[in-house]
């Protein structure tokens, strides 16, 4: 009975070791899968890092500053008529310049975030620019574009000449050769300034006529500029200007002379202080000459006047009319005479309209009034015609927007 008690006893601890041996076992296999499972997640944090590191240069990619332009790269008939814009995305713009193979330049301006450049003005028309953007930290991006030539186009024949020196009631006066259907657009591209400084507007006279004094008459010595800017500029449906200059010039002495057809005289006033007073004949009864301020347009030693040409019919043909020099469009002119008698001047108005002064035949007898009026003048002078039992010409008649009151020529301005 005892044995078996002693064998159960001595295999207890026999199976005890196996199951601590199982135990130990079991244990071993618990630490290498926690070495396993320790290697397991190195393997997977490399993993991760090179995935965040192609993921990074993907993001960096992505965000690389794209540059786009308006008109496009590569546009043969860009339009004209809108600003050049260039734009980037992911990114903002350091600098921007574009220049015309003509030599010019656009300006421009940045949104505030610099993610956008705008010129401000349009590109002209029939021009190759090149357009060249920096972006920040990022290559420079160069794109180019040509703009299409417009259809029909106009220009503005100007009066007076360039460099020239007029007299005191010279306006600036345009002539355009298309009719004008957008004035403002028109008129806001023409500036007309003075030195010293005077407030100068425009009037419309016509579709195709702009003229611009100031309130009075220019002081003498005045430089005057005009500015035209009317390249591109749409003056009516499809048709463009096409000038883009500035010209000057020059007013001289101030003479302004009074012809009083009532007293058959005309007194020259030059700076203040009268410098001649002639015996003049103006229109008769049946062609009065016109009042009011007219201007010296065209200036002629000699030139051929024909009744015909102011509605007249065969009244007179002369061929050598002496020191003629034009008031009006339609062919009022102060002049010499050699045809009538020396006793008419100042006694008797005879003319069919003109204002005449004493004259001899070939235009170079300086002795005479013709001659010497002629000589002292220049284009631009001011005459003013009073008692003509006419009334006041139209100041469209010729350069003769004198005759309009300040308010009245202002009312005729566009802007």
């Amino acid at each position: 009975m005892g044995v078996p008690q002693i064998s159960n006893r001595s295999e207890r601890p026999a199976w005890s070791r196996r199951g601590i041996l199982a135990a130990l076992g079991a244990a071993v296999p618990a630490v290498a899968l926690t070495g396993c499972s320790g290697s397991a997640d190195a393997s997977e944090g490399t993993s991760a890092t090179a995935t965040a590191a192609t993921g990074t240069k993907a993001q960096a990619k992505a965000k690389t500053p794209a540059v786009s332009v308006t008109p496009a790269d590569g546009t043969k008939k860009a339009d004209f008529t809108s600003p050049v814009e260039v734009t980037v995305a992911n990114g903002t713009l350091s600098a921007v310049t574009v220049t015309g193979n003509d030599g010019s330049t656009l300006a421009g301006s940045f949104n505030e975030s610099r993610t956008k450049w705008t010129s401000t003005r349009n590109p002209y028309s029939g021009t190759k620019y090149t357009v060249t953007a920096k972006p920040q930290g990022a290559d420079e991006h160069t794109a180019s574009f040509v703009t299409k030539s417009p259809g029909e186009t106009f220009v503005g024949y100007f009066t007076p000449e360039a460099n020239s020196t007029s007299g005191v009631g010279m306006p600036v006066s345009i002539n355009f050769t298309q009719a004008v259907k957008d004035r403002a657009a028109v008129e806001k591209a023409i500036t007309v300034t003075a030195e010293p400084a005077v407030e100068v507007v425009g009037h419309w006279f016509s579709d195709t006529r702009l003229d611009f004094r100031p309130e009075e008459y220019w002081a003498a010595g005045t430089k005057i500029t005009l500015s035209l800017r009317l390249k591109d500029i749409e003056g009516t449906d499809g048709v463009y200007g096409v000038q883009s200059k500035d010209v000057t010039f020059h007013i001289g002495r101030r003479q302004i002379s009074t012809v009083d057809l009532a007293k058959k005289t005309m007194t020259v006033e030059r700076d203040g202080s009268t410098l001649a007073t002639y015996p003049v004949s103006g229109g008769d009864a049946d062609h009065t000459t016109w009042s009011g301020i007219m201007v010296i347009s065209e200036r002629f030693k000699q030139t051929r006047m024909e009744s015909s040409t102011v509605g007249l019919g065969d009244e007179y043909d002369i061929s050598d009319v002496p020191h003629a020099q034009r008031l009006t469009t339609s062919g009022t002119f102060i002049h010499g005479n050699y045809w009538a008698s020396a006793s008419v001047f100042g006694t008797s108005n005879t003319s069919h309209g003109c204002v005449g002064l004493h004259d001899t035949k070939g235009a170079n007898d300086s002795s005479v009034p013709g001659y010497q009026f002629y000589k002292s003048s220049m284009l631009g002078d001011v005459v003013i015609v009073k008692n003509s039992g006419e009334k006041t010409v139209d100041p469209a008649n010729g350069l003769n927007g004198w005759n309009l009151s300040w308010a009245d020529w202002k009312a005729g301005s566009a802007l």
